[in-house]
């Protein structure tokens, strides 16, 4: 699950952001004041994106987004002249004076692309680690030797053998060495 964290100094412009977004059918999952306060509840999350000002009491936002895990992005909504001043291009700027429909549609775009990369990385096919591949490959070598397959046959029956059996390739390759 992706969540928003809304943190700014002040608690009246924080809750004002999140009025917005919650009005826009987002759901908030925290409200801070502190950087401090923002890495408690980003430890506890798997992903994010933050909406934040320039400056915490703790902390400046660069000094934030430096501890924050990969899989959260951050929109820093500042005026100009402390953008120029402190602003860099690691994260997505909205200029003050700001209109609630900008913040709307970066925050779309925002969770539109984390969703699709995190979608891609679920999809993405799990590696195995040298241990198991030498295990798997260990198997291959028994069934060409003994069973007369090819290196492709191979594979195909330990594949075949584990959906068959529901165990994965690992355990299926530990079973034909077990059995040879």
């Amino acid at each position: 699950m992706i969540n928003i964290i809304v943190v700014f100094p002040k608690k009246e412009v924080t809750l004002k952001i999140k009025n917005i977004l919650i009005k826009n059918g987002y759901e908030v999952s925290a409200v801070c004041l502190t950087g401090a306060r923002v890495m408690q509840a980003v430890g506890q999350m798997e992903a994010g994106v933050i909406v934040s000002g320039i400056r915490f009491a703790d902390m400046m936002y660069h000094e934030l987004r430096d501890c924050l895990p990969d899989n959260f992005e951050m929109i820093v909504v500042a005026n100009r002249h402390q953008w120029e001043e402190y602003g860099d291009d690691d994260v997505i700027y909205l200029p003050l004076p700001m209109k609630g429909f900008d913040l709307i549609d970066t925050v779309a775009d925002i969770l539109m692309d984390m969703n699709r990369r995190m979608k891609k990385n679920r999809d993405k096919p799990k590696l195995r680690s040298a241990d198991d591949q030498g295990v798997i490959n260990q198997a291959k070598l028994l069934l060409m030797k003994r069973g007369s397959y090819t290196e492709e046959e191979a594979h195909r029956y330990l594949q075949k053998q584990s959906m068959d059996s529901g165990t994965n390739m690992v355990e299926t390759a530990h079973m034909v060495l077990d059995m040879f």
